[in-house]
């Protein structure tokens, strides 16, 4: 039986706060605050774009969150400054979890591939820096049909585009919308519960499995078959 594994990589193995150090030396104490709301702006402006059917690279989603959240803070960065913050976000580290998993998943039949609102040659050059390419048959990303997550046609363009049985096709992301648009359109999902205070939306669709680290996915996705 070939099990097809879809890595999200902004939040599920990439740490998008990777950026707060960086964000520390400039505002102090709002760093980590003034993360959260860049990140959750790149997402609303991706849903806001697929909706609108206004696309745009994912990185321009990430820049434009980026100068919402200076409005916000109050904080004028320089150009110099931006430039600086956008170049740590196409370098951001890997979750400490991350490549033990992988290497684990590696040695087993699983089909492992990177799944992206990010384009292509941005998630081979973060995937690169982290040091967790090697992991992956391919990157498949929405940039090949220039909509976004959750959209059901992003989850179908990756069941087609790695030849995978929809019923043993999973996604493994930390982000509850993208696990409840792969649910919804028929693929089997891992919520990556890295932080336990995070809730899970309310909407009667739930994770086939729910873990708290990368470590348990190999043990539980076989207990899953194994039951």
């Amino acid at each position: 039986m070939k099990i097809t594994l879809a890595f999200d990589v902004y939040g599920t193995l990439l740490n998008t706060h990777g950026v707060v150090t960086a964000l520390e030396k400039l505002i102090g104490i709002q760093a980590q605050t003034f993360s959260q709301t860049w990140r959750d702006k790149q997402l609303e402006y991706s849903f806001r774009r697929g909706l609108m059917q206004s696309y745009d690279v994912f990185p321009v989603c990430i820049s434009d969150a980026l100068d919402y959240s200076c409005l916000f803070y109050k904080t004028p960065f320089t150009n110099d400054e931006k430039n600086e913050l956008l170049h740590i976000y196409s370098t951001l580290p890997a979750f400490d979890d991350a490549i033990t998993s992988l290497q684990g998943l590696k040695k087993t039949d699983n089909h492992l591939y990177a799944f992206s609102n990010g384009p292509i040659v941005t998630i081979e050059k973060l995937l690169t820096t982290a040091n967790i390419r090697e992991y992956f048959l391919d990157i498949i990303s929405v940039d090949s049909i220039k909509t976004f997550k959750p959209s059901p046609d992003v989850y179908n363009y990756f069941v087609s585009s790695s030849n995978a049985e929809k019923e043993n096709a999973w996604l493994i992301s930390s982000n509850p919308f993208d696990v409840i648009g792969a649910v919804s359109a028929g693929m089997k999902a891992v919520w990556v519960q890295r932080n336990k205070e995070m809730v899970f939306d309310p909407w009667g669709i739930e994770p086939t499995i729910t873990i708290n680290s990368l470590l348990q996915l190999k043990e539980d996705i076989s207990a899953y078959y194994n039951e």
